[in-house]
């Protein structure tokens, strides 16, 4: 994992694949007892921007839409600045699958301190995503990896216009740069 930020003091988060999932250009809050972090995200424009150069348009003929790139298009920052990859939905039979299997991998990579706490708390964490199963986006990390990867869950809350994302923390490794 090669940043190319050397002289720049940033935290990028990764998955156990080794897939970029966050930074801390995007603060996160804990919850679960510190098993999920929270991320806010927001829908951003990709793409050129019209730039108003003092032209008059109509006095030139030119369209309502001159000087606007077509290929300007509306994304979720998370999702676009790291790639994310979206995954067909879960079932609770699959979600509990995945689960046990992440739990299984993930807790021998952890120090002993760590791994009391995650075994500890991992459960009422669990409970708390299957609460919201119905309404999760499920992504991963760009290799699409999702065996040794970690989901991402994307939801709105209710009445909300950008999307708030779920992390599993236990299974990010922060590289500073």
């Amino acid at each position: 994992m090669y940043c190319l930020c050397q002289k720049l003091k940033f935290v990028f988060l990764f998955d156990q694949t080794g897939d970029e999932l966050l930074s801390d250009s995007f603060p996160y809050k804990e919850i679960e007892n510190g098993m999920l972090w929270e991320v806010e995200g927001k829908w951003v424009v990709k793409g050129a921007m019209d730039f108003d150069i003092g032209a008059n348009p109509s006095a030139e003929e030119g369209g309502e839409d001159e000087g606007v790139d077509d290929q300007a298009v509306k994304v979720v920052d998370i999702i676009d600045t790291f790639r994310l990859q979206e995954q067909p939905s879960f079932d609770k039979k699959q979600f509990v699958m995945f689960m046990k299997r992440y739990i299984k991998q993930l807790s021998p990579k952890l120090d002993s301190e760590k791994q009391e706490l995650f075994k500890k708390h991992i459960e009422s964490a669990t409970k708390f995503l299957m609460s919201k199963l119905k309404d999760f986006q499920f992504f991963v990390g760009e290799s699409m990896e999702g065996e040794e990867g970690s989901l991402v869950f994307a939801y709105y809350r209710e009445g909300a216009a950008d999307p708030t994302f779920l992390y599993l923390a236990y299974g990010l490794k922060e590289i500073k740069c």
